[in-house]
């Protein structure tokens, strides 16, 4: 009875968190098993967690980066990297959303933020505004997959797993995505017979790569200094951090400090200066102090602002997280999830077809849902499953997260989509027809990283074993 009123409250169009809650108040009432004020204590208790912390500060941080003029420093430092590649611009999309991904968190943050200015850029090169939006389409999906995540923090809460290792565990399918990605483009390049968008610079080139090896060098110095000369980790931080704003002064990078802010989250986290929720609170700082000391790009009003603003995200994200507490709660307790598992486990006990079952599921319900609440639904249906059948928990976040914003491309409910369109100025209609090419990298993608779990638990199991 539970399933049936929440499917009729979606079908009657009411908001998903609201759904939730109501089916479940609804099935208390005709029941009459449980007083209503259970519903209240349950969503009540089910924000009240740590590790939900981290939520408001990842999306502060993603917005303060978002509106400090760090998006026109990562694509100048995309297009000095890779611009001059055949079908350039491309190339520099997926780049661009690679570094920006580190500090947004979220598709959609990276599809109207960097994306407003990729689009606008290929469009005045000669690109059809239809490759344009497909490109940019299939390189959002990095934002929850490379650190900070807000899904897998969602995630992490609702399954019990650590965010640290989420974290680590979304670093190389990121990288590996996002070759896929540049394939493509080069496939489409080959194929259109494109040239470079900008002249190839020595000089613009060497920097660029020192941008990169310094980013890959200082955290490297930083585990050498303190794990083989035993210095103390805060001073030894500190005092590289202001090394490495003298080396921008000096040598006028473009986005070495933009590019830090994963860097610093995840050392942060593997080397215990800090839990994933200060670590939040870190990346706000770090933030703050580019957009307002370094780069003085932000003011007072412009706070104010993505302060509201995160505000009222952070509600409607907490607001689905309190909704789904007391539904899965109602589900666990009417015995749906264990039939649920009890008829899948008696079709199958092979990992392999419940995992091609798994992505077939979370992909259709990716298409209707956005992230958050599919996480929350998804959770408690899937994870005993996972667990009788021997599947990491970490791998198979990754998997769900990846499913979910594969779905975000696509209608009905698809808000990359419609973000896109609005950008490019596209019909819904032709948006979807652009993005379809872009699936093939992604579900590609997420076959290899569903039958290749190594890839996945590679880096969390170096690190934490």
């Amino acid at each position: 009875m539970l399933k049936v009123i929440f499917l009729l409250l979606m079908t009657g169009g009411v908001p998903v968190a609201v759904a939730m809650a109501g089916a479940s108040l609804i099935y208390i009432l005709i029941t009459g098993d449980l007083p209503p004020f259970v519903v209240v204590h349950r969503m009540v208790s089910g924000v009240d967690s740590f590790p939900l912390l981290a939520v408001p500060f990842f999306i502060l941080a993603g917005n303060l980066m978002n509106n400090a003029g760090i998006t026109n420093r990562i694509y100048a430092f995309a297009l000095a990297l890779v611009g001059w590649f055949r079908g350039g611009l491309g190339h520099v999309n997926v780049v661009g959303s690679v570094v920006f991904a580190g500090m947004s968190g979220t598709a959609i943050a990276d599809a109207a933020g960097l994306g407003t200015i990729e689009i606008k850029a290929m469009k005045d090169h000669g690109y059809s505004s239809e490759f344009a939006v497909g490109v940019t389409a299939a390189s959002a999906t990095l934002g929850p997959i490379i650190p900070p995540s807000l899904p897998f923090v969602i995630y992490g809460m609702m399954a019990n797993v650590s965010v640290g290792a989420l974290f680590l565990a979304g670093i190389l399918p990121g990288i590996i995505m996002a070759l896929l990605m540049m394939v493509t483009v080069a496939y489409f390049a080959h194929k259109n017979g494109w040239g470079s968008d900008v002249r190839f610079s020595k000089s613009r080139f060497a920097k660029a790569i020192i941008e990169s090896l310094v980013v890959a060098a200082w955290p490297t110095c930083i585990w050498v200094l303190i794990t083989k000369l035993g210095t103390q980790p805060q001073l030894t931080v500190a005092t590289a951090l202001i090394v490495l704003f003298a080396a921008d002064k000096i040598f006028r990078f473009q986005a070495v400090l933009p590019i830090m802010t994963p860097v610093l989250l995840i050392g942060g986290m593997t080397t215990g200066l800090f839990t994933p929720t200060e670590g939040a609170i870190a990346a706000c700082v770090w933030a703050l102090v580019l957009g307002f000391a370094w780069y003085r790009s932000l003011n007072l009003r412009a706070l104010l602002k993505i302060c509201l603003d995160t505000v009222e995200t952070t509600a409607t994200v907490l607001f689905i997280v309190a909704a789904a507490s007391i539904f899965g709660w109602m589900l666990t307790a009417t015995g749906v999830t264990a039939a649920i598992s009890a008829w899948v486990l008696a079709f199958t006990r092979e990992p392999w077809v419940f995992l091609l079952m798994a992505n077939l599921l979370m992909l259709f319900v990716g298409c209707f849902l956005e992230p958050t609440a599919a996480i929350t639904i998804l959770v408690p249906i899937l994870i005993p499953i996972c667990q009788q059948l021997g599947i990491d928990l970490v791998h198979f976040g990754l998997i769900m997260v990846l499913n979910l914003m594969i779905g975000l491309l696509h209608p009905p409910m698809g808000m990359v989509l419609f973000v896109l369109a609005r950008v490019a100025q596209l019909s819904v209609e032709r948006t979807t027809m652009a993005i379809l090419p872009w699936l093939l990298p992604l579900l590609f993608s997420l076959a290899v990283l569903t039958y290749l779990p190594q890839l996945v638990l590679w880096l969390p199991r170096q690190v934490y074993s």
